[in-house]
């Protein structure tokens, strides 16, 4: 599977500071330590429908972690899946009449667009479930062989009990796990199971639904299994960064840990889990399920600029649940339209520290409402008539190019 097309990042003067975010599983801040070449994983989409400002606001957080990185002096070597096969895309199909790869492979394209039009910076590796299906098998027939996984009526299941480390990830305690596990794909109720929160590993094959003839038997991959197989195939263990939305903290990066460590016997899987916040609309977090979506591409659509729509997002602190309004997008338009004229002025005030201002906002925790701020300032001062450096504004726009994504 391919990505989309890269956006050429432009070079700025000196070197960033190192990456400090916020880690799931310390509950704190930490240092991000990358040797020259950072690693990075991101959980993608499951192709049923478009991108939504959810999606959007997620792949936006792991965008700046990589232009900070870049900036810092690493290379970054960054992997993302596509669930390209589940449960939910195969149940849209049905109530749609369509089929299921040509949905999932229209809604794929669809978000390739997306993220072109926002300027995010594509992956190296971007690989479906459907084409890791060769490296997902032996790693499930390892932990088989290891004991870790069983088989209830064709099925096969993860033990959690396997991994000392289960449930280092999320922190959380063993109800609000259940009730996360329950709401969030999984099966704490099925019979059989060793431990309520085991989960599956390969899904024997059903009538209807899609199958692959392999050594496990015919069917297909669990959830979490294939983002170990990919992220263990392109990046190895204890990789920088594993990435995504709040929601998947539990199950969905808690047992793909736990999968790897007991697979490789080592620990950890990923250095920091981060997390991105959940956006709402209407009081409700935006959701496939609610139908409370606010679509990129109807947005583009519309008319709306792209470089508007990253500045909007920007408005919000990556780890802040929040709600979308239309002022959201207004605020933005207005604040692109100043930026914009400011930087098209011959001269303008001194922009060396507003890049050192910028750089220390995105490198503590990615805090962009203060890099934002520090643009604002600049540009009324610009306004104002402050400065007759003939070289800020190409400084400036070359700024928030390389490090908030947005094309002045």
């Amino acid at each position: 599977m391919y990505a989309w097309p890269a956006t050429e990042v432009p070079a700025l003067p000196g070197q960033g500071s190192p990456l400090h975010i916020f880690d799931t599983a310390a509950s704190g801040l930490r240092r991000t330590s990358p040797g020259p070449t950072a690693r990075l994983y991101v959980c993608g989409i499951t192709p049923y429908d478009a991108t939504h400002l959810g999606h959007a606001a997620t792949y936006n957080a792991f965008d700046l972690i990589q232009r900070v990185w870049r900036d810092a002096g690493h290379e970054v070597l960054y992997v993302q899946n596509v669930t390209d096969v589940d449960d939910p895309l195969l149940e849209r199909a049905v109530a749609t009449g369509q089929d299921w790869t040509e949905l999932a492979e229209r809604e794929t394209a669809l978000f390739r667009e997306d993220m072109t039009a926002l300027r995010m910076l594509p992956p190296a590796h971007y690989i479906g479930a459907v084409e890791a299906i060769p490296s997902i098998v032996p790693i499930v027939q390892d932990l088989l062989r290891q004991g870790a996984a069983y088989e209830l009526d064709g099925d096969i299941y993860f033990s959690v009990e396997s991994d000392p480390h289960f449930g280092e990830v999320s922190r959380l305690d063993a109800e609000q796990m259940l009730r996360f596990f329950g709401e969030r794909g999984g099966d704490p109720d099925r019979p059989g199971k060793k431990h309520r929160l085991d989960p599956l590993l390969w899904l024997a094959a059903r009538p209807g639904e899609p199958s692959w003839e392999t050594e496990l038997g015919n069917g297909r991959p669990g959830w979490h299994i294939e983002c170990v197989a990919i992220a263990l195939g392109h990046l190895g263990m204890a990789f920088d960064i594993q990435g995504g939305g709040s929601d998947l903290a539990f199950p969905h990066h808690e047992m793909g840990a736990s999968h790897a460590q007991v697979a490789t016997g080592s620990h950890p899987f990923a250095r920091a889990y981060v997390h991105a916040g959940m956006v709402a609309l209407d009081g409700e977090k935006m959701s496939k399920s609610r139908g409370n979506l606010v679509f990129v591409s109807r947005l583009r659509k519309d008319g709306v600029d792209p470089a508007a729509i990253r500045l909007a997002l920007h408005a919000h602190h990556y780890r802040s649940d929040w709600e979308w309004t239309g002022a959201d997008l207004e605020r933005a338009e207005q604040r692109l339209a100043v930026w914009r004229a400011a930087v098209s002025r011959p001269d303008g005030p001194d922009a060396v520290e507003l890049l050192a201002e910028v750089r220390a906002a995105l490198a503590d925790d990615l805090d962009t409402p203060r890099a934002l701020a520090a643009v604002d300032a600049w540009a009324a001062r610009q306004q104002a008539g402050g400065g007759s450096d003939t070289g800020a504004p190409g400084v400036v726009s070359r700024t928030v190019d390389a490090l908030l994504g947005v094309a002045l």
